[in-house]
C-alpha cells in the first residue's frame, strides 16, 4: 500500500507515478501513447488524479488502455479533511428554468455564458480557419421546405426506424465526447432524454461515464457505439468483447473522419495554458493506417452487429460502402470542421450521391451530418442490394 507522499517522488516523464480510483500505477511507458497527450499526466504526476481523471473518463477506461504489471498496489486512503482540502468551491450559476428556454440558439447562448472555458474550448473549436465548421451550419440554414397542401395532418408522427429499431425522432445524438465538461450527469443524462422521445443516441468512444451507465439510464432509449480502432489493436478487441456483453447495443459506428488531430487552435491554446511550461503536441491514438478490406475483414471478425461507417466525404466511398454486405449504414460527416478544414459539407455529398450514385440511398441507411458531429436523418430506406454502376476511382484494398 502506497501513501501520497511515496508517490511524491515519481513526477518526471522517465519515472511517472500516479494515484486513481484507489490504486498507484506507473504510467511511464504510457506517456507517449495518451490519445490527450502526456503534458496533461505529468502534471498530475506524483498525485492523486481521481477527481481529474473522473472529470472526462470511467473508471473501466483504465483497463482498457493500462496493463497489469503498471498497477503497482493500492493507495492508502486519506482522512475526510485531506479530502474536503482538495474539493474547489462550485460557483453558483443562475439558469432559467429548462422549460423557458425556447430555442437551440437560447440554449447556446446561455451555454456560452455557463460553461468552463475548458469545456468551451473542447466543445467549440474546429480546425484552423473553421471553414467547413461554418459552412456545415450555413447550408443548413440555406435549405428551404416545400409544403405540400390539401394533405390531412390531423394525426402526425415523427417515427421512424433506424437499422430496424423504431425510434420516436429521425434525429439522432451523435458521439460527441465527455458530457460531464457540461453536466456531473453527463452521457447519462442524455440518454434520460432519449429515454423520453424513445431516440437514438451513439454513445462516445471516448464518453466520461461507463456504457453500463448510461445505457440503464435509459431504458427505453436506443442505442449505438461509436468505435475509434487505435494503435493498439489489442485493447480496442478488448473493448468490443466489453461492448459485445452489452444487449443494448444495436450496432456499431466505426469513425473514420478523424485519422489524425484537427489544429483546434482554441482548444489547444487552453491546454497550453493549463499545463507549466506550454503544451506538448498530441499525440494520437487513433489508428491512421485502416483500409477498406482489412479493416473491415477484421472487425467482422470481433463483432456480430451491424456496422455503420460515420465520416464519409464523397459519393465514390459511399459508393464503396455498399460493396461490403457488413455495412449498413453510413453516416455523412466531417467530423464537424474538427478534424480537416475545407472539407465537403454533408448536405452537399448527399447531392453529390443523388446525382451520381442514387443507388446508395437503396442499399444501406444514409444519415446526414450536422455541425460538431450533430447529426440529423436524411436517410433513404433500406433494400435489396442492386447491382449500381461504379464509380471512377475505388481503392479497397
Amino acid at each position: 500500500m502506497f501513501s501520497l507522499s511515496d508517490i511524491q517522488s515519481h513526477q518526471g516523464e522517465d519515472d511517472c507515478w500516479i494515484a486513481i480510483h484507489g490504486n498507484v500505477y506507473n504510467v511511464t511507458s504510457f506517456l507517449n501513447h495518451h490519445p490527450g497527450g502526456k503534458a496533461i499526466i505529468l502534471r498530475h504526476a506524483g498525485t492523486d488524479a481521481t477527481r481529474a481523471f473522473s472529470d472526462v473518463h470511467p473508471a473501466e477506461l483504465l483497463d482498457e488502455y493500462l496493463i497489469a504489471d503498471q498497477l503497482l498496489g493500492p493507495l492508502q486512503p486519506t482522512s475526510p479533511d485531506d479530502n474536503q482540502q482538495q474539493l474547489k468551491e462550485s460557483p453558483t450559476i443562475q439558469t432559467p428554468p429548462l422549460e423557458t428556454i425556447l430555442s437551440i440558439a437560447e440554449m447556446e447562448s446561455l451555454a456560452l455564458q455557463h460553461l468552463s472555458p475548458k469545456a468551451l474550448s473542447y466543445y467549440a473549436s474546429a480546425t484552423d480557419d473553421e471553414l467547413t465548421k461554418h459552412a456545415n451550419g450555413a447550408i443548413f440554414r440555406s435549405i428551404l421546405l416545400r409544403p405540400r397542401i390539401f394533405i390531412d395532418c390531423t394525426h402526425c408522427t415523427l417515427s421512424t426506424t433506424m437499422l430496424g429499431n423504431r425510434v420516436g425522432l429521425p434525429i439522432f445524438i451523435s458521439p460527441a465526447a465527455m458530457a460531464k465538461l457540461a453536466h456531473p450527469s453527463g452521457e447519462t443524462g442524455i440518454a434520460a432524454a432519449c429515454s423520453k422521445l424513445n431516440a437514438l443516441q451513439i454513445i462516445s468512444k471516448n464518453a466520461s461515464i461507463s456504457v453500463p451507465d448510461i445505457v440503464a439510464a435509459g431504458p427505453s432509449a436506443v442505442f449505438a457505439w461509436q468505435l475509434y480502432v487505435l494503435k493498439d489493436r489489442q485493447a480496442t478487441e478488448r473493448t468490443l468483447a466489453h461492448i459485445r456483453t452489452i444487449p443494448q447495443i444495436k450496432f456499431i459506428v466505426l469513425t473514420l473522419d478523424a485519422p489524425f488531430p484537427g489544429k483546434r487552435e482554441a482548444d489547444e491554446r487552453f491546454k497550453a495554458a493549463e499545463v507549466a511550461g506550454g503544451g506538448a503536441p498530441q499525440a494520437w491514438g487513433t489508428e491512421s493506417a485502416l483500409t477498406w478490406r482489412k479493416t473491415l475483414e477484421w472487425l467482422v471478425t470481433q463483432t456480430d452487429l451491424p456496422i455503420v461507417l460515420k465520416g464519409v466525404q464523397t459519393h465514390e466511398d459511399a459508393y464503396a460502402a455498399t460493396l461490403f454486405p457488413a455495412v449498413k449504414g453510413v453516416i455523412l460527416s466531417n467530423h464537424g470542421g474538427r478534424a480537416l478544414d475545407t472539407a465537403n459539407t454533408p448536405m452537399q455529398v448527399l447531392l453529390e450521391i443523388r446525382r451520381f450514385c442514387p443507388q446508395v440511398l437503396e442499399q444501406v441507411e444514409v444519415s446526414c451530418g450536422r455541425d460538431h458531429d450533430g447529426d440529423e436523418a436524411a436517410r433513404g430506406e433500406q433494400g435489396e442490394r442492386a447491382e449500381a454502376t461504379p464509380c471512377e476511382y475505388l481503392d479497397l484494398e
